[in-house]
C-alpha cells in the first residue's frame, strides 16, 4: 500500500510563507490538490477527460495574415467584379463610412483530390493532401492589429497576456516523456506578441513552451559544461544523494519531490534533445520528401521534420512559426511577398502530412494550419498592390486526430468580406481543437486570483460537424 499523502494546503502555505519553493511548483500543486489528486509529478501524463481522437498537436503558423481569397478561399465573384466599389463601416479599426475597390486574386484557384477542394497556386503541395484536410473558411477573429490577434489566436485572449494554447494542453494532459518538454515551439525568430505567445502565464511556469531556434545552438545550454560525461555522472551521482538525504530528513513533501523531479528532467533533456535534431538518421528519402538538404537547418523544412520527431518521442504539442514579426505574410505593399513565403512552407507541410500518414501517425496527430487574420478583398486605392489586415473572415484548417478530411466548412460572402455561414470564431477553433484531444473547454480550469480561468473564457462552441 503506498504511504497515505498528507493534506497539502497548510503544507503549501507553510512552504509559500518561507519562499523555499519555485511559485510555478507551488502552484502546480494547489492546482493539482483543487482537482483531487495525489499526483506528485504535475507533468506526468494524464487521462482525457473523455475519449480522445488526437493524442498530440503539431501547431502551423503563419505570421503576419495570409491572403484567404488567394489561398484557401476561392472567390469567382470577386475575379468578375474587380475594380467595383462597395461601402464597408470600418477600415483598419477605424470605424466610419469608406468606399473601396475590389481586387481580384493574383493566382489562380483549381480543384485537387477526389474531394475537388480548390487551392490556389501558391499551394501546389499542400494541394496534393486536400482530401487529408478540413479546410474552414469562416474563420473570424476579434482584432485587426497582428499583436492583439496574435495574442487571441495564441491564448483566446486579445488585450491581456494569458496561458497559451500549447500550455493548456500540457497542463490539462501532461508528457508522455519527462526527458523532453511537453511544449515545444520552433521559431526562427520572435513573432508578434512574443514570448506571450508560447507563455504559461498564471499556470505554473512548467507548461510554458520551451523555444527552439532553427541553427548549430536549438536549444540554448543543453550541452554538458564538463570536461567529460563521467565527471558529470559523479556530479550528478553526488547531488542526487545529498538530495534523496535532504528528501528523507522532510518526508511526505511531495512538492519538494516534484522540485527534485524538475531537475532531473533539465538532465533528461541535455541527453535527449541532441538526437531529436539529429538528422543524420533519416534517411535520403525522408529528406527529400520535406524538401530539406542533408545538414540544413534553415527553413520551414527542418522545423517540420523535428516536429515529427518529436512527436514520435512523446512531446505533446508543437508549435512551428515559419517567420517573426518582419518580413511575413504581411503583404500591404505589394502580394508578391507571398510568393517565397508560400516557397519556404508549402512542400515541407505536404511533407509532414505525408510523413505522419505513412507512419501511421496522422490518425492520432492533430495538424492545424492557420494565420492571425486574412487580407482584405479591397483596397482604398484602385491600383494598390498589397491588401490590409481582416480579421472579419479568414481560412484555416485541420488534419488528421479525428477531423473529416476531404471537406470544408463554413463560408465567406461572394468577396471574401464577412462570414457568410457557419462562421468559427477563434474561441470555436480552440474548444474544438481541445475536444479533439479529449478535453471539454468548460471544464479545463485554473484557480487565479479568485476566479476560474480557461482558454475559451466564457465562450466557445465545438464544431460537432467537423468530426470524423
Amino acid at each position: 500500500m503506498p504511504t497515505p499523502v498528507p493534506p497539502r494546503r497548510p503544507l503549501l502555505r507553510s512552504l509559500v510563507g518561507g519562499s523555499l519553493l519555485f511559485p510555478g511548483i507551488v502552484s502546480a500543486l494547489a492546482a493539482e490538490e483543487s482537482r483531487g489528486s495525489s499526483v506528485v509529478d504535475p507533468l506526468a501524463a494524464a487521462a482525457p477527460q473523455f475519449p480522445a481522437r488526437a493524442k498530440r498537436v503539431i501547431f502551423l503558423f503563419m505570421s503576419g495574415g495570409v491572403s484567404h481569397v488567394e489561398t484557401w478561399d476561392p472567390k469567382p465573384q470577386l475575379v468578375a467584379d474587380a475594380g467595383k466599389t462597395l461601402m464597408v463601416d470600418e477600415f483598419q479599426g477605424r470605424k466610419g463610412s469608406f468606399p473601396m475597390f475590389l481586387r481580384p486574386p493574383q493566382w489562380k484557384f483549381a480543384k485537387h483530390g477526389a474531394s475537388g477542394i480548390e487551392v490556389s497556386e501558391l499551394f501546389p503541395h499542400q494541394a496534393e493532401c486536400v482530401d487529408d484536410l478540413c479546410v474552414l473558411r469562416s474563420v473570424t477573429s476579434d482584432h485587426t492589429n497582428h499583436y492583439e490577434a496574435t495574442l487571441g489566436m495564441h491564448t483566446g485572449s486579445f488585450s491581456f497576456a494569458r496561458p497559451s494554447l500549447g500550455a493548456w494542453v500540457s497542463y490539462g494532459l501532461g508528457t508522455w516523456n519527462r526527458n523532453l518538454p511537453s511544449f515545444v515551439v520552433i521559431a526562427p525568430h520572435t513573432p508578434y506578441a512574443g514570448g506571450q505567445v508560447w507563455g504559461s502565464d498564471f499556470l505554473p511556469g512548467m507548461h510554458q513552451g520551451t523555444l527552439v531556434v532553427p541553427g548549430a545552438e536549438p536549444v540554448a545550454n543543453v550541452r554538458r559544461r564538463v570536461a567529460s560525461q563521467r565527471l558529470q555522472e559523479l556530479e550528478l551521482e553526488l547531488l542526487a544523494r545529498r538530495n534523496r538525504r535532504h528528501l528523507s530528513e522532510r518526508a511526505d513533501t511531495p512538492a519538494l519531490a516534484a522540485r527534485l523531479r524538475s531537475f532531473e528532467t533539465a538532465f533528461g533533456m541535455q541527453s535527449e534533445l541532441p538526437g531529436v535534431f539529429d538528422l543524420g538518421e533519416e534517411t535520403a528519402a525522408t529528406h527529400e520528401l520535406y524538401g530539406l538538404p542533408p545538414g540544413s537547418t534553415a527553413g520551414f523544412a527542418w522545423q517540420c521534420l523535428v516536429a515529427r520527431r518529436m512527436i514520435e518521442r512523446g512531446v505533446r504539442f508543437v508549435e512551428l512559426i515559419d517567420t517573426g514579426s518582419s518580413n511575413n505574410w504581411d503583404a500591404h505593399g505589394d502580394m508578391q511577398t507571398h510568393v517565397p513565403l508560400a516557397r519556404n512552407v508549402d512542400r515541407p507541410i505536404a511533407g509532414l502530412l505525408k510523413d505522419l500518414k505513412q507512419r501511421g501517425l496522422l490518425e492520432d496527430t492533430l495538424v492545424v494550419w492557420t494565420s492571425e487574420f486574412g487580407r482584405t478583398p479591397f483596397n482604398a486605392a484602385a491600383d494598390a498592390r498589397g491588401r490590409e489586415h481582416h480579421h472579419w473572415v479568414f481560412s484555416s484548417w485541420l488534419a488528421g486526430g479525428g477531423v473529416k478530411g476531404g471537406m470544408t466548412w463554413g463560408s465567406s460572402d461572394e468577396h471574401g468580406v464577412r462570414v457568410a455561414e457557419n462562421g468559427v470564431h477563434v474561441h470555436d477553433f480552440h474548444a474544438t481543437i481541445l475536444h479533439l484531444l479529449g478535453i471539454d473547454h468548460e471544464r479545463l480550469t485554473y484557480r487565479h486570483s479568485g476566479r476560474d480561468f480557461r482558454l475559451t473564457d466564457v465562450h466557445g462552441h465545438v464544431v460537432q460537424e467537423i468530426l470524423a
